[in-house]
């Protein structure tokens, strides 16, 4: 007979991996300065070669931006918040041209999809269509490395070591 329950140990991510497949590039490279000052916090992009979106890690769906549907949050097993935000100043297509197939709260494994957006769209109205990710809570995680200058593989290649 047991007489304490055994409290679940909080899972250690060691890695996340290419959400989209493309050329990794460091977060100060991207063409908007809310992303390359880091005002929103440390993180990694990916130019991408596809047009869909998966989940980097395991993890819960915290926000989904109703509307837009450019950007989603995500908290990971072990407590980093992340937030994948596809494009730069894409808010301003009000949803043309993304489609999120995940709700709030809804849990995700690596490698499930999140999103597609169309990319020729998205171009075609003149933005630039660059995926970021940013962790939210990087002062959680002052040991984060951010891996980038290679091509991504989707759901392989690593792109930030905790």
């Amino acid at each position: 007979m047991a007489l304490f329950k055994r409290k679940e140990k909080e899972e250690t991510v060691k890695s996340l991996k290419a959400f989209v497949p493309g050329k990794v590039i460091p977060i100060t490279e991207v063409n908007d300065q809310v992303f390359s000052s880091k005002a929103l916090e440390d993180g990694v992009a990916i130019v991408p070669s596809a047009q869909v979106v998966t989940a980097p890690y395991d993890g819960t769906v915290s926000m989904v931006a109703e509307g837009s549907y450019h950007a989603i949050g995500m908290t990971l097993n072990n407590g980093a918040e992340i937030l994948l935000h596809i494009g730069v100043d894409t808010v301003s297509l009000n949803g043309e041209g993304f489609h999120v197939t995940v709700k709030e709260n809804s849990k995700v494994k690596q490698g499930d999809k999140l999103m597609e957006f169309d990319k020729a769209l998205i171009e075609s109205k003149g933005f630039e269509t660059t995926c970021i990710l940013i962790l939210t809570n990087s002062d959680d995680y002052p040991d984060t490395t951010y891996i980038s200058g290679m091509e991504a593989v989707q759901n392989e290649t690593e792109i930030c070591k905790f």
